[in-house]
């Protein structure tokens, strides 16, 4: 059974650390990391907050990455593909050893988070046991196994489901509304209570799944 986790890495054990040194402010978020031969992997990468020239400069500087190429600019954000080279084990290991795909990555400050896809839970404790054997920090904030529903893709039980997907189905949503709560609750036999309860811990797991993945830890 496959299995998501959404976890940490230090920015000194990975690509970037010294743009990230010099250019405090800078976001990164990647859109797709690939194996890019035996000791390298390659991003395409989105580049946020940043002057264009500074982060140019930054790159050039940067033992940590090579063919830099700019696919787009759009004033205020960067769309980079380029080579990450040095301080990528952790990628490689998952890449190669665990057969994992990385969902999302994201820099800035002092870390960078990963959503990561194991084809397995196994492959999960492969990747675990490689950062043990080489030193490297993976700091584990959640694991969800996906079980092949649809509530399971989207971290949500199946109460939480259905009842997010019914709240959308009938419009509880709309503005003007067209379904209450209590409505929505007579169609589902349970209480307001529980129903309420569903649809709030229905929506923080998939915004934790989701737009949380990259954002600040210190405003979560």
């Amino acid at each position: 059974m496959a299995t998501i986790v959404i976890g940490s890495v230090p920015a000194e054990e990975f690509a970037l650390k010294h743009t990230l040194d010099v250019l405090p402010d800078v976001k990164f978020e990647c859109e797709r990391i690939i194996k890019s031969g035996e000791d390298a992997v390659m991003p395409l990468m989105w580049a946020r907050n940043v002057d264009k020239e500074e982060l140019d400069a930054a790159f050039e500087e940067d033992p940590s990455v090579d063919n830099v190429r700019l696919l787009a600019d759009f004033e205020d954000e960067y769309l980079y593909r380029m080579d990450w080279i040095d301080q990528v084990e952790l990628l490689l290991g998952m890449l190669t050893n665990s057969e994992a795909t990385i969902l999302d990555a994201y820099g800035k400050r002092e870390e960078w988070r990963l959503r990561v896809m194991f084809p397995t839970r196994d492959k999960f404790s492969a990747t675990y046991e490689f950062c043990n054997e080489h030193g490297l920090t993976y700091d584990v904030e959640s694991i969800r196994d996906m079980d092949g529903e649809p509530a399971g893709r989207f971290g949500l039980t199946e109460g939480q489901y259905q009842a997010l997907v019914l709240a959308a189905q009938e419009g509880y949503y709309n503005v003007p509304q067209e379904k209450t709560l209590e409505e929505l609750a007579n169609e589902l036999d349970i209480s307001h209570q529980a129903l309420s309860e569903r649809l709030r811990r229905g929506t923080e797991s998939l915004i934790e799944d989701t737009l949380l993945v990259g954002s600040d830890p210190d405003l979560m």
